[in-house]
């Protein structure tokens, strides 16, 4: 149990990194200018998502679940583990019904000089 009791540890800090870096990030990114804003989001977090986030939040999903399974017979740590796998669930429920979209929204948009500045827009008929 020891050995996954720190498998999900760190799991659960690989997963939780990438929320964190873009609650981190947020005021720098609010101050960029649309172009270099969508520049930012299209290519510094090429590869993060099946690379480190998905893996890592699914793989502390399953750690919590079957932590959740062997504690099964103590009441308090299966209350917490229980706290802490309905949390990792929601993190991947939260990224498909909010991030997911916008991610695949943004992938679409390109920048262009309108006036001398850059500005964002969507490319239509790109799909």
């Amino acid at each position: 149990m020891s050995c996954l009791r720190w498998t999900n540890f760190v799991l659960g800090i690989l997963a939780s990194l990438p929320p964190m870096a873009h609650v981190l990030e947020l005021p720098n990114k609010l101050a960029l200018d649309g172009g270099l804003w969508l520049a930012v989001q299209q290519h510094l977090y090429r590869g993060w998502g099946p690379f480190l986030g998905g893996p890592a939040e699914i793989g502390a999903l399953v750690t919590a679940a079957a932590l959740l399974f062997v504690r099964r017979s103590d009441s308090r740590t299966r209350r917490l583990t229980a706290i802490a796998t309905a949390a990792y669930g929601a993190m991947i429920v939260a990224f498909f019904a909010f991030n997911a979209p916008v991610n695949e929204a943004v992938r679409w948009f390109a920048a262009v000089q309108i006036g001398g500045r850059l500005q964002v827009t969507a490319l239509l008929g790109t799909r």
